[in-house]
């Protein structure tokens, strides 16, 4: 899992200071509605019918016990003692005082969170497949892939008011869990002839009222050029996109009007002029992300548990069909992966109380080295679960 370095954390502390300044002055009246808006949207705020509602921001859906805690903690000191998963595996608070956001995002900072780019006309939160990195038909791990992406979305300038919101997935393997083809940009890692490592990519997914599949625009891009074709679409984008209707205004619209051919001649043409720069990935980097990614230290005799659960399988019908359905296949031998569903009856999906927070960062602790992952159908995930 990333770790923040001296500038991340300076970064985001300042940040915070700044929307508190900006807070005060709203509430002093000394700054109007309308240009108010556009400062809380980019720190997560919502204005909504009965309250404002916080979106925090949980990069690829991963988590650890700390920042869990801290969750729980939050949401009994400013909240209704709940927080919301979301379908792109971010946390929703959906009763924050207004006065009382900047304390709870420096709060959020001190456990390496914020609300940043969680709404608003920007690049939002690069999410993934919730198994990622564990499965065994997984090409290669997209998590470290995501955190280079989150790096240059991250208060880019360039991108800061859009046509519209922007979303991007990246999945790792042959199975989409990600939803990569309902995103403005899908990544699906793939090999080529060669037997490299890549990227297929999509542009122009999405749901809403006009739902429509992604459309190929390159079959391999080089890992190397990641950056700088991401770069490109989004500039085509940002030129061309419509800002006169909202409802109009999403890339899949622009795809759609330019037809996919012209659009990724408009990409390619765009990419040529960028794709030696400052942005071309080494491998320097590359490696230095991947280190944050390296795998935990699984038991060796974790296999041996596996005889205990098969008797215990036979003997509890009612526990051999909740495995069926909550666990899956992990790579390394004696683990599962484990999903905890936030799907009560008749209850909204996705909420989570405060003492059910403490409880899953507590099980985590105990039995998944701490790390807890936020997935796009609104339940949680422990990746690394030892069968016995």
């Amino acid at each position: 899992m990333y770790q923040y370095n001296e500038q991340d954390q300076n970064l985001i502390n300042a940040r915070v200071e700044q929307y508190r300044d900006q807070t005060r002055r709203f509430l002093a009246g000394e700054i109007p509605d309308e240009e108010f808006r556009g400062l809380r949207l980019m720190n997560g705020l919502y204005i909504q019918r009965q309250a404002p509602m916080l979106r925090i921001a949980v990069p690829y859906g991963l988590m650890n016990s700390v920042q869990v805690r801290k969750l729980a903690d939050i949401t009994r000191k400013y909240d209704k003692n709940y927080a919301h998963i979301t379908t792109r595996t971010n946390v929703q608070l959906n009763w924050p005082k207004l006065e009382e956001v900047p304390d709870i995002l420096a709060e959020l900072a001190e456990v390496q969170m914020h609300a940043i780019q969680t709404s608003g006309n920007c690049l939002r939160n690069t999410t993934t497949d919730h198994f990622a990195g564990i499965v065994p038909d997984e090409i290669e791990d997209p998590r470290p892939w995501c955190e280079i992406i989150r790096q240059w979305t991250t208060l880019h300038p360039e991108f800061a008011y859009l046509p519209r919101k922007f979303k991007i997935a990246v999945t790792g393997g042959p199975e989409d869990r990600a939803a990569s083809q309902v995103h403005d940009i899908g990544l699906h890692m793939v090999k080529n002839a060669e037997g490299e490592v890549g990227f297929e990519v999509l542009v122009g997914g999405g749901l809403g009222r006009t739902p429509v599949i992604g459309k190929v625009i390159r079959q391999f891009l080089p890992k190397q050029d990641l950056l700088t074709y991401l770069e490109a679409i989004l500039r085509v984008y940002n030129l061309n996109g419509r800002r006169d209707n909202k409802y109009k205004a999403r890339i899949k619209i622009l795809v759609n009007a330019l037809g996919t051919e012209e659009f990724s001649k408009l990409v390619e043409a765009e990419w040529e002029i960028i794709r030696t720069t400052e942005l071309a990935l080494t491998e320097e980097y590359v490696e230095k992300i991947k280190g944050f990614f390296e795998p935990h230290p699984y038991a060796a005799d974790a296999v041996d548990g596996l005889a205990v659960l098969e008797d215990q399988l036979a003997d509890n019908k009612e526990f051999s069909a909740w495995y069926e359905r909550n666990t899956r296949e992990h790579k390394v031998a004696g683990y599962r992966a484990v999903i905890i569903s936030l799907k009560p009856h008749l209850k909204p999906p996705g909420d989570i109380t405060d003492v059910q927070l403490d409880a899953v960062a507590d099980m985590a602790d105990a039995y998944n080295f701490g790390e807890i992952r936020s997935t796009h159908d609104q339940n949680l995930v422990f990746a690394h679960v030892a069968a016995g």
